[in-house]
């Protein structure tokens, strides 16, 4: 059952909401095998009681909003493993259902946001951190449009448009959510004060200013310091409410397929966020339910 108030309507309150942290490390602490091309996507199939433990683990931590595991999840991807189109809808479905099993679960209102991964997510080479795929926006558009529809029918409290590399592809997921009837989120990816392939930020955040279905607009999977940064940019040109969930502050590898660095996420970084216009703010890659759990801590009662 969905959460009686609208998640546009949680946002109106004083305090931020606590968004959950990385699918893919609980899911390894889970003890899950994620060295696959579809990654967390692949345990919709064949494992999805392993993804809503996950989703659970977040939900006891704290956590007010659970992002599913369609990420990775596309009708091109399961096709690839031979997985028709009529499964493929179904799994989709499934990510949606099995967050919202978890949320129901605390006793309190937990909202669940559908992720939609970008275009190279697919690809599973590192593209999402890069962006500028040679394709045009009405590919990038014609791409996204039938995974966000059979997301949409599952009847997510939002679509969280996340890990997005640049204005093109941006541009392209505004056009293809505009007619679902479900609210969005658009997070960028970013690197310094620049999306990841370079384009102005602050320019990269009003291109959704005038989107009426746009919630919230903000960064993740990112280093919690550029994370800083971005917030206020943000809520200045956008008028949103602002969403940030960043990176432990390790880097992801994706030759050696594996994490290099050191951990840089604080907790105690939420009240910089909640003052800068942060409404929604959690973890992404290696942010774990401890940290989630910190996080809530810190969050203004609701």
């Amino acid at each position: 059952m969905k959460p009686a108030r609208s998640l546009a309507d949680a946002l109106a309150g004083d305090g931020p909401l606590v968004l959950d942290g990385g699918l893919s490390n609980q899911l390894e602490a889970q003890g899950c095998d994620l060295s696959d091309d579809l990654w967390s996507a692949r345990l919709l199939a064949d494992g999805p009681e392993q993804i809503e433990a996950a989703h659970t683990a977040y939900a006891r931590a704290g956590a007010q909003v659970l992002i599913t595991a369609s990420y990775q999840a596309t009708y091109e991807g399961f096709a690839g493993r031979g997985i028709d189109r009529g499964e493929t809808a179904a799994l989709l479905a499934r990510s949606v259902a099995l967050a919202r099993a978890a949320a129901e679960r605390p006793g309190r209102e937990v909202w669940v946001a559908a992720s939609v991964g970008p275009y190279g997510a697919l690809l599973a080479d590192g593209s999402e951190y890069r962006g500028r795929y040679g394709l045009t926006v009405r590919e990038l558009e014609a791409f996204h449009r039938p995974r966000v529809a059979t997301l949409a029918e599952a009847a997510p409290d939002v679509l969280a448009l996340e890990t997005v590399p640049d204005t093109e592809e941006a541009a392209a997921l505004l056009r293809a959510t505009a007619d679902t009837g479900i609210p969005v989120w658009l997070s960028y990816t970013i690197e310094g004060g620049r999306t990841r392939a370079g384009q102005d930020l602050a320019a990269a955040f009003a291109l959704a200013a005038g989107h009426d279905h746009v919630i919230a607009v903000g960064v993740n999977c990112c280093e919690p310091a550029d994370a800083d940064r971005a917030v206020g940019i943000a809520a200045r040109e956008t008028g949103r409410p602002v969403v940030v969930y960043p990176n432990s502050g390790e880097r992801w590898d994706a030759r050696a397929r594996s994490w290099t660095g050191d951990v840089a996420f604080d907790p105690a970084r939420l009240p910089h966020w909640a003052a800068a216009g942060a409404r929604l703010a959690g973890g992404c890659c290696r942010v774990g339910p401890d940290r989630i759990a910190a996080l809530a801590a810190l969050a203004a009662p609701r």
